[in-house]
């Protein structure tokens, strides 16, 4: 019997675990993975050490080089031209054919652009790829006398970091009135921006890009803001998101944002499946999810791999491993995709950052309990619905202390109330021994929280 072939078009995250869980199950499938970034799947959150000399960008592969031929998967370095999904054809530039059976999207993020004047100028750039890391060093090595970063969150703090390792002065430009305001509540964002501001790098709040100026070679010179400032700036980082990817179409394949797929990461055309930073969930009414993380691209990876593995072994009867350990077998299933409880964790500098569960920027509605350490960089938030003794936790915001993921999560799954979390805070705290234990400080706080809102202290 022929082999059915897996054409996988991206690897990064999801696209390599969708390859290692079909593994998982059978042999007797032909993986090829296609991309034209690296050779090799690498750590993208790992791009900065690599430019801070923490790492060399081989220590970035989370596998040894063997693993790829001991699993069979077949590494095709190109760019997609086109595909043909009723023939079950793709074709590279330069003209090699790749046939399919089964083709994955997993072509990821690409950076935001928004028709800036000056965006396409030589020393302007993103932080996301392979190529993205070569050309900062390019502009560093050519000297980089001052950096302009366009847009706060993660990618942003990330550059302003890495700049400043060289000593490179930079600025940011945020168009919201405090630090990741999408995302932050106010007092939070202070932390970040009094992080920010004990590294020397520059904030401009409320302030947006225009355009970017030229110098006689076509590299960055300045930048010229909403606010009518010329700032000069012979780089300039965009870092203001990313979108999905969408550079490899066609007709039959639907698109948004992103490539529209199911819960089962379905495509419109049966042979071809999305996931990662380029799927977005189709939704009855507005627009649906896009979830540009990298540990929901590894989940996304798995769900699609054991949807596919219930596909292949429907369609073709494979035959299931059992030649690897128990605990490594993955076993097909037809089951949606559930993400749980949302998390995510960043570093800003030297300050760590855990969110559980929902906190929305914007607390106006709901109940929050706040607390902040008075004389260090140490805070947490909570969020429930109902009231103290019998309401239910639905978030959670943590800095500066480390808080167990599972123990919030489960908090929230089980709606433990507020007074409970309180009470119990003590159980999610992980930090290392001699470290400060703010719980009691917590508690104290809450009691006190608690007598004004009325309740039962």
């Amino acid at each position: 019997m022929k082999e059915p072939v897996l054409v996988i078009i991206g690897n990064g995250i999801t696209g390599i675990t969708v390859a290692r869980t079909v593994r998982k199950q059978f042999k007797d499938v032909r993986i090829r993975i296609v991309s034209d970034e690296a050779d090799y799947f690498f750590s993208r959150p790992a791009l900065m050490y690599i430019y801070m000399g923490h790492m060399e960008a081989k220590q970035t592969e989370p596998y040894e080089r063997r693993f790829y031929d001991e699993n069979r998967l077949e590494l095709v370095r190109g760019t997609v031209d086109s595909i043909n999904p009723d023939s079950g054809n793709l074709t590279l530039k330069g003209g090699q054919q790749v046939p399919f059976d089964y083709l994955v999207l997993a072509t990821g993020s690409v950076p935001n652009r928004f028709g800036w004047p000056g965006q396409d100028l030589d020393g302007v750039q993103g932080l996301y790829s392979m190529q993205d890391l070569q050309n900062l060093e390019h502009w560093s090595q050519k000297g980089i006398k001052k950096a302009v970063i366009v847009g706060g969150g993660l990618i942003g703090i990330e550059l302003a970091e890495m700049l400043h390792t060289r000593n490179i002065p930079a600025t940011f430009l945020v168009r919201e009135d405090h630090y990741w305001g999408n995302i932050l509540p106010p007092e939070e964002s202070e932390l970040v921006r009094k992080e920010i501001d004990a590294h020397h790098i520059g904030l401009k709040l409320k302030t947006e890009l225009k355009s970017i100026e030229s110098d006689e070679n076509g590299r960055a010179r300045a930048v010229h803001t909403s606010d009518g400032e010329r700032i000069e700036a012979d780089f300039v980082g965009l870092t203001a998101g990313v979108r999905p990817n969408l550079s490899v179409s066609h007709d039959s394949v639907e698109t948004q944002r992103g490539y529209l797929v199911d819960y089962y990461f379905q495509t419109s055309h049966r042979k071809i499946f999305a996931a990662g930073d380029c799927a977005q969930f189709r939704a009855s009414e507005g627009p649906g999810p896009v979830e540009q993380l990298w540990y929901t691209g590894r989940m996304q990876g798995e769900a699609l791999g054991i949807n596919l593995g219930h596909r292949l072994k429907e369609e073709h009867g494979l035959k299931l491993r059992d030649d690897i350990p128990v605990r490594e077998q993955v076993l097909p299933e037809h089951r949606a995709y559930d993400r749980g409880i949302w998390f995510n964790s960043a570093k800003f500098f030297n300050l760590e950052y855990q969110t559980y569960g929902f906190v929305p920027a914007r607390l106006d509605t709901a109940q929050t309990f706040y607390w902040q350490h008075p004389d260090k960089s140490i805070c947490f938030r909570m969020v429930w619905d109902g009231n103290l003794e019998d309401g239910k936790v639905s978030g959670f915001n943590v800095f500066g202390v480390r808080y167990r993921q599972e123990v919030c999560e489960k908090w929230i799954a089980d709606g433990r109330s507020p007074r409970y979390v309180i009470d119990h805070l003590k159980e999610a705290n992980f930090d290392p021994e001699f470290f400060e234990r703010p719980e009691k400080k917590i508690r104290k706080a809450f009691k006190e929280f608690a007598r004004g809102a009325g309740a039962i202290a």
